[in-house]
């Protein structure tokens, strides 16, 4: 080595030509290292799954891993607790540098309190479109005997009756349970209701006189994204004649292919039904010619045969 600078140096040119190289190589290494050290560029850490947690758990794990929580919106979602994280960004599982920033959505302890419009003396329909402006929900509908069927005989928050002069407050979106007549003998007809989101489906449900059962959506859905999901299967097929009050169950998805195919399926169920229904009702009407025929035979049958056949036996 020492022999090559000696001869390198007897060649000036040649000689300052490395000598550039080298200290730029120099600088670029020690630049590289610097801002290796400066962004922690080795260092990695694997962003948790949040969505689920308190929000104070989640703050726990993330300061264990150097990464930091930040609370970025709020909302109500009524099936989950009050503080719960709903969603994240970046996503669990996404690979960040540490002392990265988690923007978290959480829900919300309580909604603000609302007016309760007094609604009995009203037609259901009526009725639920008033507690919806109001920013409430139908929790039950309760039936009673009565004259005059789907309409809304008392109103109840909880076990207290509203009164027209109660000026009671509830929780936003929260439900009111209706005392509601129906005339005997008379029967509610389940509404078709695939295809259609949570709150569609409710609220035809609730104008046909029926009461919302289980409501399950897909499994592993995420909670902000349920307000897209579209009901692929009810518990209780549409037209189907059934008690005021009954339950219906609803199962939600976001999967269109598995919508589109219940969807047919329940056109295929309808036009089989109608099929039947029409072969039936004409047997029906053959039948009633038929009998319409022999009595009309009976009828212009003379009287005076039938004597005489009756005599020729005694």
């Amino acid at each position: 080595m020492k022999k090559f600078w000696t001869w390198l140096k007897r060649h000036t040119i040649l000689y300052h030509l490395v000598v550039v190289l080298l200290v730029f190589l120099g600088v670029a290494v020690v630049s590289f290292i610097a801002m290796a050290i400066g962004t922690r560029h080795s260092a990695r850490r694997t962003v948790p799954d949040f969505v689920g947690l308190r929000i104070n758990d989640a703050e726990y794990f993330a300061g264990r891993r150097n990464l930091q929580i930040i609370i970025n919106d709020s909302l109500h979602v009524s099936t989950y607790p009050g503080g719960v994280v709903l969603d994240q960004l970046p996503k669990g599982g996404v690979v960040v540098k540490p002392g990265r920033k988690v923007y978290v959505t959480i829900n919300s302890v309580r909604q603000r309190m609302v007016a309760v419009p007094y609604v009995a003396g009203r037609s259901l329909r009526q009725a639920k479109n008033m507690l919806e402006t109001a920013g409430l929900t139908i929790d039950y509908l309760e039936y009673a005997e009565d004259m005059a069927t789907n309409y809304v005989l008392a109103e109840y928050v909880g076990a207290d009756e509203v009164l027209e002069d109660s000026n009671m407050q509830a929780e936003k979106g929260s439900g009111v349970v209706l005392r509601v007549g129906v005339a005997p003998s008379e029967i509610a007809t389940v509404p078709q209701v695939i295809g259609r989101t949570l709150f569609e489906a409710k609220s035809r449900l609730w104008e046909a006189g029926l009461n919302i059962g289980d409501i399950v959506f897909d499994e592993g859905m995420p909670a902000l994204e349920r307000n897209r999901a579209k009901v692929y299967q009810q518990s209780v097929l549409s037209s189907e004649a059934v008690t005021y009050g009954s339950r219906v169950s609803l199962y939600l998805t976001l999967d269109t292919e598995k919508i589109d195919n219940m969807l047919e399926q329940e056109e295929q169920r309808v036009k089989e039904a109608l099929r039947q229904k029409m072969e039936a009702d004409s047997i029906s009407k053959a039948e009633q010619r038929l009998l319409d025929s022999i009595a009309n035979a009976q009828k212009s049958q003379p009287q005076g045969n039938a004597q005489t056949e009756d005599n020729f036996f005694f």
